[in-house]
Order: C-alpha cells, then sequence, then structure tokens
C-alpha cells in the first residue's frame, strides 16, 4: 500500500505535462477504435445479412443485369479496401504509444544533465511519460487483438462473395448467348 502511495502523487503532478498529450492521442485513437468497430459492423451487414451468396436472389432479381453485378462488386471491393486502410491506420497509431513513452522519458532526461538539482522531479517525469506509453500500448493491442478476427472475416466474406457474383455474371453471359 505504500507503494501505491508513493507512486500516485508524481503521477497526478506530470499528468497535466507530456503525459496530457499521450492521453489525448489515446482518447483519439480509442474514438478512432470505435468508428472502425462501426465500419466493420456495416461491411458484416452488406455481406452476410443482405444476401450471402447471389443465388438467394428471388425471380425479380434473377435477371439482374450485367453493370448491377459489377457495380456490386466495385462497392464491396471499395469497402475491403477502405476496411484495410482503417486497421492500417488503427494500427500505426497504436504502434506510437511505446514511441511516446520513451520520448517523454528522453525529453524529462536532458535537463537531467544541465540541473542535477532538479534531478528527482524530471526522473518522475521521465518515468510516468514511459508509464502511460506502456499502458496505452498494452491497452490498445487488446483491442487490436478484437479487431483483427472481424476485419479478416470480412474480407474472407468480401472473397467469398465476389467469387459468387463473378459465377453468377458468367451465368448470365452464358444465359444471353443461347
Amino acid at each position: 500500500m505504500a507503494l501505491l502511495n508513493d507512486l500516485i502523487p508524481p503521477i497526478r503532478d506530470n499528468l497535466f505535462g507530456y503525459d496530457m498529450l499521450i492521453i489525448f492521442i489515446a482518447i483519439g485513437t480509442l474514438a478512432y477504435f470505435m468508428f472502425i468497430l462501426l465500419y466493420t459492423g456495416k461491411v458484416y451487414k452488406a455481406i452476410y445479412i443482405k444476401a450471402y451468396l447471389p443465388d438467394d436472389i428471388n425471380d425479380e432479381e434473377e435477371k439482374a443485369s450485367k453493370s448491377d453485378i459489377k457495380k456490386n462488386k466495385a462497392r464491396l471491393r471499395g469497402m475491403r479496401e477502405t476496411s484495410e486502410k482503417y486497421y492500417s491506420m488503427f494500427v500505426t497509431l497504436t504502434g506510437i504509444f511505446p514511441l511516446l513513452g520513451i520520448l517523454g522519458t528522453v525529453i524529462s532526461l536532458i535537463p537531467l544533465v544541465q540541473d542535477i538539482q532538479n534531478m528527482q522531479a524530471s526522473f518522475f517525469v521521465a518515468l510516468t511519460s514511459t508509464l502511460w506509453g506502456l499502458v496505452f500500448a498494452v491497452f490498445f493491442k487488446i483491442l487490436d487483438g478484437m479487431l483483427y478476427p472481424r476485419i479478416e472475416r470480412n474480407n474472407r466474406g468480401i472473397d467469398d462473395y465476389l467469387e459468387a457474383l463473378e459465377l453468377k455474371l458468367k451465368e448470365i453471359k452464358s444465359n444471353e448467348k443461347k
């Protein structure tokens, strides 16, 4: 308990310095994570809920034109590309937290060379920056582990759906030749 009492004051004191930048970036990254989560749900609904395979099309839709199928393929490819782009940016954002912690440490330790009197204060700032960087790196790595399977599932579904659309397009072309 004494250790916890010794840790809280320097963390609280340094919270409004460089540590606040790390916390703001973490809040922004969390908001971005939520955005990606909603987008992957939208992609999932587009693939699995509306119609998983074109064979499920009713009689009225059976006469779907080649241009409709091509538009659907283009839309799905665009959704996959956007999803991958969003995920790539999320991974990049989550990867900077250890670097921010190290940067805070270096920034805090540089003044030690000039002013040995303030060594303890600078050292606490250095450690709290490292602490926040590591805490958020671990937190977002866990979120990454939750997000990655959703992205992969959607990509597999899009591939399956695109393959089925291609077969449907070939069927339409062969029916036109008859």
